[in-house]
């Protein structure tokens, strides 16, 4: 506006100077008739500088008001944020450069309708992108294996808590990190780098890795599969870390298992064999050596028959298959059965037999013939490994308060090293410093344990001193 003020200002002026010329010729053709055709001329200057000024005037204000118009209609526009058309009613100049900017404005807008579109399709893929990878992680995160993913640069983008647990990283401080700053262990980083940047169509290979967790080694089955993009390129690996450490320590004992078996079938089997080729080629002559022939085998033949019924017994606990039968009984009871049949063994050897026991009404939930075996077990033992002339007590002792009663089998023998008190209930594990003194297949503790902890889900223990005795007890709950 301060433009068109100022060619007011000056249409004003020329108007002004217009009236001046006509008037100044005017008093000059009254005074000189001589200059007259010269006035005549001003005058006729004058006269149509101010017919232009008003022509001017005229247009100026149709124009001006034509742009406070397109004025208007532009800060509505801006004012609702939508690109829309001016409209004008003017077929000059003006009016065709406004059906110019018209046409513009359209294209804008039609230029910005297909953008809103594409965003609208782009936000959709957005959050369906998002709601897969979410769907991913509730799967990754759902796995107890250790999964890590990396991308194509080497570095982590996806993690679980297992494999947090297992290289010692908090995901959400280390994600976009490269692996070589989050594991310390050159090994792992190097297959996940090598599967990514070998060149081969295999992409997925199954390795053996070892490493420390929690002070403990494990051992992991890691896959390691390339993730391909449209051009068959690999641009990120995926690696799974199965621990296998319970499986191998599982097989190894499977193997443990069948070689102990057949060295304990083995050797009674090679007695019998021994002892009845030597009857069969006539080698006991008289009745003294084949009686002696016959208890030998006898006692083989027992031994064997106890071998197998440990191993089964053991076998069917383990797998969940054996008959129980539980029912209210006075353990003391149980014992002093245990005691006349263990008795024999004692007098034999001169030990003395003490018992300790708790009132009959005293009773345990409890299957009669396994608990009755693992009291047999353990006085057997007691005094198998006590010398000539010792002493085997049995005692039981009942708390009220845990409502549980505990047996405990103590003897004066030789005792157990500390470094073999570990090991003591494994299946097949005998004291080395003790196969001399007794023979045995070092199952009968393992099925104790078995028959208490597993069966009747009480507890079974030692205490001992090398040379000064052992004391074996197991605990479990008193009947209600």
């Amino acid at each position: 506006m301060g433009t068109a003020r100022r060619l007011i200002l000056v249409l004003i002026v020329l108007i002004a100077l217009a009236s001046s010329t006509a008037y100044y010729a005017t008093q000059m053709s009254l005074r000189d008739g001589a200059v007259r055709e010269r006035v005549m001329g001003w005058l006729a200057v004058g006269l149509m500088s101010s017919v232009c000024a008003l022509v001017l005037i005229v247009i100026w204000r149709s124009l001006g008001k034509t742009v406070q118009i397109v004025r208007h209609q532009l800060l509505t526009l801006e004012g609702s944020g939508e690109v829309g058309l001016i409209m004008v009613d003017s077929h000059d100049e003006l009016g065709q450069m406004v059906q110019e900017f018209n046409r513009y404005l359209t294209r804008i807008k039609s230029r910005i309708e297909q953008l809103k579109l594409q965003k609208r399709e782009l936000d959709i893929q957005i959050r369906v992108a998002d709601a897969e990878k979410r769907h991913t992680e509730a799967i990754i995160f759902s796995i107890s294996d250790a999964v890590l993913v990396t991308d194509s640069f080497d570095e982590l983008v996806l993690a679980n808590e297992s494999a947090e647990r297992t290289f010692g990283f908090t995901m959400s401080r280390m994600y976009r990190q490269p692996m070589a700053r989050i594991i310390n262990d050159s090994e792992f980083v190097k297959l996940v780098t090598d599967t990514r940047s070998e060149n081969t169509e295999r992409r997925r290979r199954v390795v053996e890795y070892s490493r420390q967790v929690a002070g403990e080694k494990r051992t992991f089955n890691v896959t390691l599969s390339g993730v391909m993009d449209a051009k068959g390129e690999c641009n990120g690996v995926v690696a799974v870390l199965h621990d296998v450490t319970r499986e191998k320590e599982v097989a190894a004992m499977k193997t443990d298992f069948v070689s102990n078996v057949s060295h304990e079938l083995r050797t009674p089997l090679s007695s019998i064999k021994a002892y009845v080729e030597m009857l069969v080629d006539g080698e006991a002559e008289d009745e003294t050596t084949r009686r002696e022939f016959y208890d030998i085998i006898q006692n083989e033949t027992d031994r064997l028959g106890r071998l197998i019924d440990n191993i089964l017994n053991i076998s069917r606990i383990e797998s969940g298959v054996v008959k129980i039968h539980k029912e209210p009984l006075a353990l003391t009871s149980v014992i002093k059965d245990a005691l006349e049949v263990a008795r024999p063994q004692a007098v034999a050897k001169r030990i003395q037999l003490v018992d300790e026991l708790t009132p009959v009404f005293y009773q345990v939930l409890a299957d009669r013939d396994m608990i009755y075996q693992a009291i047999l077990n353990l006085l057997s033992n007691a005094i198998k490994y006590t010398p000539d002339g010792g002493r085997v007590t049995i005692r039981t002792v009942v708390d009220e308060g845990k409502k549980t009663v505990r047996t405990e089998i103590k003897d004066t023998g030789v005792g157990i090293p500390p470094e073999d008190m570990p090991r003591l209930f494994e299946k097949f594990y005998r004291v080395e410093s003790s196969k001399k003194m007794a023979k045995g297949t070092g199952l009968g503790l393992s099925l104790v344990k078995h028959i208490v902890e597993t069966v009747h889900a009480g507890e079974v223990g030692v205490f001992s001193k090398v040379g000064q005795g052992s004391t074996f007890y197991f605990q479990v709950k008193l009947a209600d």
